[in-house]
């Protein structure tokens, strides 16, 4: 029963078995991932940060160069700002402060 568990890991290795693999990155860990930071919505943690739509800077923040709305699963933003935050875009994009797309596009 020794040999053949032997006989198997000598295979293995002559193959690239398993434990030879590394992944994509050239890294050899063992797992998925590493460390994940739970995100904050903003403006729950941040009374301050006060959603407006006539502020281009934040708005920007917020909106991919190809004119996208960052999702909430990126920004961190919870339901509620998350929609805010779309309503908010929208008007900005209406009135001409935020663009549909950006200039090279």
């Amino acid at each position: 029963m020794a040999t053949t568990n032997l006989r198997s890991e000598m295979r293995d290795k002559d193959r690239g078995g398993r434990d030879d693999r590394m992944d994509k990155d050239g890294d050899d860990r063992k797992g998925r991932g590493g460390f994940h930071r739970k995100k904050v919505c903003r403006f729950c943690s941040d009374s301050d940060f006060v959603l407006d739509y006539k502020d281009v800077r934040m708005m920007q923040s917020f909106v991919t160069e190809h004119g996208k709305i960052v999702p909430r699963r990126i920004s961190g933003n919870c339901a509620l700002h998350q929609r805010q935050l779309t309503t908010a875009v929208k008007r900005a994009r209406n009135i001409a402060l935020v663009g549909y797309v950006s200039m090279g596009a």
